[in-house]
């Protein structure tokens, strides 16, 4: 109330802020806090000039959003939160360090559905792209705003195909720059999955986009998580395309189908990575040509191992 009644005046909202985050670490205090999102936002666009206020309510909007993860509280904010995220992240667009927080910020709210989709609604998508292009060298803003972008790609009810369709060379690019980093390849690769899903791939983009996933693959092949959604991307794309297939096939850095058993053996007791595997193999198959070429590689006698290895699946 103290906040709501003095909007203008910076000092009270600095003051409200600062007041609410000396109650983080009382444990009773957190269902509260949870109802105090929307007056951090607002004090947050209403001094967006200010990066001090706006530093302090991201931070303390953090520190509320994890608690509530912790908890498997799901947060689902509201349109006008959205807005006002989208409004301040506009603002400071320029600011690497405000952004790096504010796009972890919106990862952690992006969780929910709810929140995701009002985040969609507010038109979040083309500022995350323009957000990866300026920062593309920095690894968390990359990690944040792919993980973003999965999560509103995901959505059922997209109506936003064009605007994700920009999204692919983007994402790619997020790939490409870092492969070696587990964590940032593994949320890209996911992020390229869903836009696969969605159908926002062109033929220009099946060729080039399964090399890169396999690159990834290679790169990190002990990572179970990135192994699996790497799969499945992968599997969408064979899916809507032979040529996808084929370069699986015929990659230039080694055979694709001899990579699938050797992911398959570093995760043998995973059913998560078998089953994105079996998938793969079965689009795979679906293609003469390709099917005779698994068949010349004796996948057949994998694809026995893995039905003696999970039996009842």
């Amino acid at each position: 109330e103290f906040m709501q009644a003095s909007w203008d005046i910076e000092e009270v909202q600095a003051k409200g802020i600062q007041h609410l985050a000396s109650f983080v670490k009382d444990g009773s205090a957190f269902p509260y806090l949870l109802t105090c999102t929307e007056v951090i936002t607002l004090a947050m666009k209403t001094h967006i000039d200010s990066l001090d206020l706006q530093v302090k309510g991201c931070t303390l909007l953090l520190e509320i959003l994890s608690q509530a993860l912790e908890q498997g509280v799901m947060m689902a904010l509201d349109e006008s939160v959205a807005s006002c995220l989208l409004h301040i992240v506009r603002k400071h667009s320029e600011n690497e360090e405000f952004l790096s927080m504010i796009c972890t910020l919106l990862m952690m709210v992006s969780a929910s559905e709810v929140a995701a989709e009002n985040l969609r609604k507010v038109g979040i998508i083309p500022d995350l792209l323009s957000i990866l292009r300026r920062f593309l060298h920095n690894d968390k803003i990359c990690f944040s705003c792919c993980a973003v972008l999965w999560s509103l790609a995901v959505s059922e009810n997209n109506a936003d195909q064009a605007v994700l369709e920009s999204a692919v060379p983007v994402t790619s690019a997020v790939l490409q720059n870092h492969l070696q980093n587990g964590v940032v390849a593994e949320c890209a690769c996911s992020a390229l999955w869903a836009l696969a899903l969605q159908g926002c791939l062109t033929d220009s983009d099946y060729e080039p986009t399964a090399a890169l996933l396999l690159d990834a693959l290679r790169m990190n092949p002990k990572r179970a998580v990135l192994v699996k959604n790497g799969c499945l991307a992968l599997a969408s794309l064979v899916r809507l395309s032979e040529t996808a297939a084929l370069a699986i096939l015929l990659d230039s850095k080694g055979s694709g189908v001899e990579l699938i058993r050797e992911e398959y053996h570093l995760h043998f007791d995973q059913p998560g990575v078998a089953e994105a595997l079996c998938l793969l193999m079965n689009e795979m198959v679906q293609y003469d040509e390709v099917m005779l070429d698994m068949r010349s590689q004796k996948m057949e006698k994998l694809l026995s191992e893995i039905k003696l290895q999970f039996p009842f699946s």
